[in-house]
């Protein structure tokens, strides 16, 4: 084997987590490496969170300039220069990568770019961007491999070379017709801000609804919205089979309650979900085993079936969310310096940033029901949000589930203009165990979003009322 460049700690991957540790480490004077093969910083600043919410802005401003008069604002013709969406969020991701490299400098860690092979335990070969080759083994060692987009095993599929969301955010031209693969985050987001610049847009999905684990309702608000501004959505549709070149013409045969269906259009995007970059890269070698699935094994601290080996972010299994990431690499840190932290009974929230967007944390309807779990109800619509009445958004709803036979907040879920700040509310109230009441009875801001709350609790059934029933 090669000469070995030994470090006290090894880090296979820039992203969330794995950037983090890689500073967190270097500052503390170990001698740190860490491996990047493409992306600087890893997805969410380079070709996920951060540039897809730049370009859904750049929509929301076409939105804007098309809606005017509602606003007493006159404009004249409103069209999308693609370049120029396209150069906005380009110079955004350019001066995150810089705020990264300037970040692995200071800290004195090591960036190595290229792609790590394991070869041994705890030891990886880089075949380096630049050329050449490098072996490096380190006491630790520490996966934050990522997750791909994935793209179902459809005949013609592959061969019809369609968009994920890497290319969908690169596109320097306004694509006649696309058609969309799947109805989650990915697919909505994308389709309502593609379909704002310009492009007509069909959505298909094989599930009952968009949204597939959100409540009946929700998802129907969301549809509700989506068709009012254009956007074809065929639910329980199947695809069959691909025809054609994404860019250039696109015809799929799919099958639903009507039959067989044809589809055609100029540009394919696939948002089928996502798929961890874990094959290929050594890790029997390393003693590292993978599940079922294809994402790496570990306990609730992360550790993985090899000693002194820790795998963070999706590689791991975890909700992929950078927020989560991050959540991650506090539980290694903290373990590392003699803590006892775990991923068991983390409070998860999330965000579609759809328009409007849909904010949920803890337990939905659905989940509530599917585990007989009872709860109390409260609902108020966007309307009755002066928040929401003063921006002129009063399309959604905001809804909590409360426990039946006490006031603790069992979920919460919000469709609507600033729904994620509302949520934030909530979610740290029911960190801090808090019973409901006593968001309820707070002073919030006028007028804010987070007013809302105080009308929407006033509204929760009174437990006898509840038990009663």
């Amino acid at each position: 084997m090669p000469d070995i460049e030994r470090y006290d700690m090894l880090v296979i991957g820039s992203g969330e987590a794995g950037k983090h540790l890689t500073w967190t480490l270097a500052q503390a004077g170990h001698r740190t490496a860490v491996v990047e093969r493409k992306y600087v910083g890893g997805s969410c600043p380079n070709i996920a969170c951060l540039p897809s919410k730049n370009v859904i802005r750049s929509a929301k401003a076409h939105w804007f300039a098309r809606h005017g008069a509602e606003y007493g604002i006159e404009t004249g013709t409103v069209s999308t220069n693609m370049k120029g969406v396209l150069a906005r969020k380009r110079k955004m991701v350019e001066g995150e990568v810089k705020f990264h490299l300037y970040r692995f400098k200071a800290t004195g860690a090591d960036l190595i770019r290229g792609e790590a092979r394991f070869v041994a335990p705890k030891t990886v070969e880089v075949q380096l961007n630049d050329g050449g080759r490098r072996t490096i083994s380190g006491d630790r060692v520490f996966l934050d491999l990522g997750s791909r987009a994935a793209v179902p095993e459809i005949p013609g599929l592959s061969a019809a070379k369609p968009m994920t969301h890497v290319e969908a955010l690169e596109l320097d031209r306004l694509p006649e017709h696309v058609i969309v693969l799947g109805g989650g985050y990915v697919g909505l987001e994308l389709a309502q801000a593609l379909r704002r610049f310009g492009s007509a847009v069909t959505v298909i999905e094989h599930g009952r609804q968009i949204a597939g684990k959100e409540d009946p309702d929700v998802a129907q608000q969301l549809l509700e919205k989506l068709t009012s501004e254009g956007i074809e959505v065929l639910l329980e549709t199947k695809v069959r089979e691909v025809e054609g070149l994404s860019g250039k013409q696109i015809r799929i045969r799919a099958e639903n309650h009507h039959g067989d269906q044809r589809i055609e259009g100029s540009d394919l995007l696939v948002a089928a979900g996502r798929a961890p970059i874990t094959r290929g890269i050594g890790l029997e070698a390393a003693g590292v085993e993978l599940d079922a699935r294809g994402y790496i094994k570990v306990n609730e601290r992360l550790e993985t079936t090899a000693a002194g080996v820790w795998a963070m972010g999706d590689c791991a299994g975890s909700p992929q969310f950078t927020h989560v990431a991050f959540d991650d690499f506090r539980v290694v840190r903290d373990n590392l310096n003699g803590g006892n932290r775990t991923t068991r009974d983390r409070l998860i929230p999330f965000c579609m940033f759809t328009d409007p967007e849909l904010a949920r944390v803890g337990l939905n309807e659905s989940e509530a029901k599917s585990r007989s779990i009872r709860y109390r109800l409260a609902k108020l619509p966007m309307a009755a949000v002066l928040r929401a009445v003063t921006l002129g958004e009063t399309r959604g709803f905001v809804k909590i589930l409360i426990d039946h036979r006490s006031d603790r907040i069992l979920g919460f879920t919000a469709l609507g203009v600033e729904a994620s700040e509302m949520m934030a509310a909530v979610q740290t109230a029911m960190l801090g165990g808090l019973p409901y009441t006593v968001l309820r009875d707070a002073i919030f801001t006028h007028p804010t979003a987070a007013e809302g709350l105080n009308f929407l609790l006033a509204s929760v059934p009174a437990r006898a009322m509840q038990e009663s029933a």
